[in-house]
């Protein structure tokens, strides 16, 4: 009985201490390594080694395997075609891939520079391979020819033409890219060969150490989603009937997608444990791509389908209508700080009539406290009689020990999906709130919101009647608002105003509960008397 009596507190005590061992797993672990030795041929340096070739089944393409190149690619980027755009710069290297993703836009810079999407030693989108490991290995040293080396979207969507002269058939690659940063591409082969393109590797444009997941999607028609994150990829995969395939980092994604005509796609396990997709080709192939930030309302506009590839982890189903909600408010009013201030008020508000309950049954603990303490002492060798007495004087008070459980236990799923959102949502990256915080995605420039919220959460503290009985966990819950000021002084600001909002709002709520409560008891002393 007496794990009843503060039950609400150590809810909430396991909630910040799984936090905080959520966050130290978070900065401690190390992050996986990102650069990956590829049989490929990069901008000047190409891999001499033969592809090992898969042994499949019958009548199943044979996926050329990665080859162990003992030679590290050149990072230089030899373009063969730029694309521009006033938010980005494609660049198509001389074997038919694009190279190289350049954002334009000021709050994507890296260090003061503009950022690049992808990995110079890393594979690219549309790159093919040929299962005939020799006609792959021609391929990836053989050039191709373009009908246009600049392409302006300036204007409007514009094409080019790819061509590739191989010795055994032509490849071409009709390419038509569009201002969004999707693209259409048709590839045709004069002599029907078996090929894979590929959407390369995931970016690389996430260098934070937030516990984020990164890897490949898989979304099959009427199948749930296929994730494997990297470092986790065990075993090849064939999936049939894909609507898209996706490699993607924390707010950047490559993805090939056909609705209309669902694709073949194939996993290979690099040495990392990591995963690589293969779409299955054809000799005349049409398909769609998108290569860029994973913003809600340009994938929507692709298709809605496509919103499955903005993932928040394992609370994805609770996140995706959270953003939603943080999206359409911050349409209404253009500010996502106080987006997330609103709507940590309209959770507040939700579930009030929940936590006036649990908070007045623990307020009826608290003056219990005496009593307890005596039944406790009385039935010490006796815990059955123990129990049956503390719930008649529960029962004759109208307490309810479990009454403040249920509002906490809601707030602990609510808080990890707006952790996920606020962490993975590119929308907020550059998002000012006001003054000094100019980026709801970076921390607090000078720690004042991560300060204010320990203050707030140890004001909280002493409002809050407290039922906790055994010296060193009242210790921990004493200490509990400055291990998470220390966590929380390098959070995302967005993530910390909403932690610092609940918190005073959870202060408000409960000036009110205590005056409510004070008033009930004054009035049931004058009814006696």
């Amino acid at each position: 009985m007496e794990q009843q009596n503060d039950l609400q507190k150590r809810l909430l005590l396991a909630l910040a201490l799984s936090f905080a061992v959520f966050v130290a797993f978070d900065i401690l672990m190390p992050k996986t390594a990102t650069n990956i030795e590829q049989n490929q041929t990069t901008q000047t340096t190409q891999s001499s080694a033969t592809p090992k070739i898969v042994k499949s089944e019958s009548n199943t393409p044979q996926v050329p395997a990665l080859a162990q190149s003992s030679e590290t690619p050149s990072s230089a980027v030899n373009s063969l075609v730029t694309i521009k755009s006033d938010k980005f710069i494609y660049n198509i290297d001389e074997f038919g891939r694009i190279a190289q993703l350049t954002m334009l836009e000021k709050k994507y810079e890296y260090e003061g520079e503009p950022l690049k999407v992808l990995d110079n030693k890393s594979v690219k989108p549309l790159e093919i391979r040929f299962s005939d490991a020799k006609l792959n290995d021609e391929a990836h040293k053989v050039p191709y020819t373009t009908s246009n080396t600049d392409l302006d979207l300036h204007s409007g969507a514009q094409k080019v033409l790819l061509t590739q002269k191989l010795s055994s058939t032509t490849v071409t690659k009709e390419i038509t890219f569009y201002k969004d940063g999707h693209y259409d591409i048709n590839v045709k082969l004069s002599t029907p060969k078996e090929y894979f393109i590929m959407p390369g590797e995931r970016p690389n444009a996430d260098h934070t150490r937030y516990m984020v997941v990164k890897g490949v999607m898989i979304k099959a028609k009427d199948k749930p989603l296929e994730i494997i994150e990297d470092g986790d990829a065990e075993e090849k995969l064939t999936l049939h009937n894909v609507e898209f395939a996706s490699s993607f980092d924390r707010y950047f994604t490559s993805i090939l997608y056909s609705f209309e005509k669902p694709l073949t796609v194939y996993t290979q396990v690099t040495k990392d444990e990591d995963a690589l997709l293969f779409v299955e080709g054809k000799s005349n192939m049409s398909l769609n791509g998108y290569l860029g930030p994973k913003e809600y309302k340009v994938l929507e506009a692709l298709n809605p389908k496509l919103t499955d590839a903005i993932e928040y982890g394992l609370v994805t189903m609770i996140s995706k209508p959270m953003f939603k909600i943080l999206a359409w408010i911050n349409n209404l009013i253009g500010n996502w700080g106080w987006a997330i201030i609103i709507f940590t008020i309209l959770v507040k508000l939700l579930l009030f009539p929940l936590s006036y309950k649990g908070l007045m049954s623990m307020q009826r603990l608290k003056d219990l406290a005496p009593q307890m303490k005596e039944i406790k002492e009385r039935y010490a060798k006796d815990p059955q009689k123990m129990n049956m007495k503390m719930m008649e004087m529960y029962k004759k008070h109208g307490a309810n020990p479990m009454g403040g459980c249920l509002p906490m236990i809601l707030q602990i799923p609510i808080f990890f999906g707006i952790y996920r959102v606020l962490l993975n949502s590119v929308e907020l990256q550059g998002a000012p709130w006001m003054l000094w915080i100019q980026d709801l995605s970076q921390k607090d420039p000078y720690f004042i919101l991560p300060i204010l919220m320990g203050a707030s959460m140890w004001y909280q503290q002493k409002l809050t009647p407290n039922t906790m009985t055994d010296p060193m966990q009242q210790k921990i819950f004493q200490f509990l608002p400055v291990v998470m000021t220390l966590f929380f002084l390098t959070f995302p600001a967005g993530l910390v105003l909403y932690w610092l909002v609940n918190n005073l709002f959870t202060i408000g709520q409960q000036i009110v509960i205590n005056n409510a409560y004070a008033k009930q008891k004054a009035t049931k002393v004058a009814t006696k008397k």
